[in-house]
């Protein structure tokens, strides 16, 4: 592992309290020395420690953007006592579009699962071609890169998957009121946090590559979106009230991905999946008017099937299942 990650991985567990240079040159294998050249290192990549003599280092303060040594440290918190080297991650600073750059990566061979990372995307996209707005203003734009060899039947379920995990992941940590509104994005006090794209490559018979391309807005201020977007934009720090780590909403969004879609390769949805879709569903018993394939319906959402699909029961009493389109809330919702 490397030392800087090594270093802020003691620094998290040990929870705002001081840790010894002998006990970290100890644990780490290197000099008192070498420690303390990486701590001057870690200062001029904006971290901050506190020092006190017999006592040792505190850290008081980390960097408000992306950190790669950091997001590491952290994804290492999120798998305590873990012997599996975790995904490979290319943090960014900047980015034509992270699921592009997974793309290309995948095509050069790079061994999967990995993740692309970036706080700017400067040709970010969404569903049906969208333009996906990705200043950079203290969010976070993640691609996850998969070669899972599954039919392509399953394609439609990794986002629903995902999703849901996230949803839970994140309302957990948070403690903040976020839903999943099918087929792709997380809203919190019905603002949108997260949009959720997967792309495929298929053989005649298999999925060779997935690309999971997830949106988070993490830090951004109400002010700082687009005025088109206001009403119905929202963050994670808006929502909670304060500013967060954004390395640590990164690594808490990693890990809650890597293990969802490998659970979903392994066993599908999983036996919780219809008891955590009813608890975080947003649409359901709501009036909607949904959009695709030429036709619009409108109705009254019932739940999914078994399948993932939308049920919408019409005016005249009948259900639809609907496994793609647009949905949007009907004026009769209060």
């Amino acid at each position: 592992m490397n030392t800087s990650v090594a270093i802020l991985e003691t620094f998290l567990s040990a929870k705002g309290k001081s840790v010894s240079g002998s006990n970290l040159a100890l644990a780490l294998g290197v000099s008192r020395v070498s420690v303390w050249g990486r701590l001057q290192q870690l200062r001029e990549e904006g971290f901050e420690f506190e020092a006190s003599t017999r006592v040792g280092y505190r850290l008081v303060k980390t960097p408000p953007t992306l950190h790669g040594g950091l997001l590491a440290a952290w994804l290492r918190q999120f798998a305590p006592g873990s012997t599996t080297a975790l995904p490979v991650v290319h943090a960014l600073a900047s980015v034509d579009s992270t699921n592009e750059e997974a793309a290309r990566r995948l095509g050069t061979g790079e061994t999967a699962p990995f993740l692309v990372v970036a706080t700017e995307q400067t040709q970010g996209r969404g569903r049906r071609g969208r333009v996906w707005e990705s200043r950079d203003s203290g969010n976070l734009y993640m691609s996850f890169a998969f070669r899972p060899l599954f039919a392509p039947e399953k394609v439609q379920g990794v986002t629903l998957a995902v999703g849901l995990r996230l949803c839970a992941r994140l309302a957990e940590r948070y403690g903040i009121p976020v839903q999943i509104k099918w087929p792709n994005d997380l809203l919190c006090g019905g603002r949108k946090i997260t949009g959720i794209l997967a792309e495929a490559r298929m053989d005649s018979d298999q999925v060779r590559e997935v690309v999971v391309g997830i949106g988070l807005n993490v830090n951004s201020r109400i002010e700082d979106f687009p005025g088109e977007l206001r009403d119905k934009a929202g963050s994670l720090a808006h929502a909670v009230g304060t500013p967060l780590d954004i390395n640590e909403a990164a690594a808490l969004c990693a890990d809650t991905v890597f293990s969802a879609f490998a659970r979903f390769v392994e066993e599908g949805q999983g036996a919780d999946f219809d008891a955590l879709w009813e608890r975080f569903d947003f649409l359901k018993g709501r009036a909607v008017v949904a959009s695709g394939g030429g036709r619009e319906l409108a109705g009254t959402v019932l739940g999914l099937d078994g399948s993932g699909a939308l049920l919408v029961r019409d005016g005249a009493g009948k259900t639809h299942a609907l496994n793609s389109g647009e949905v949007t809330l009907s004026r009769s919702n209060t």
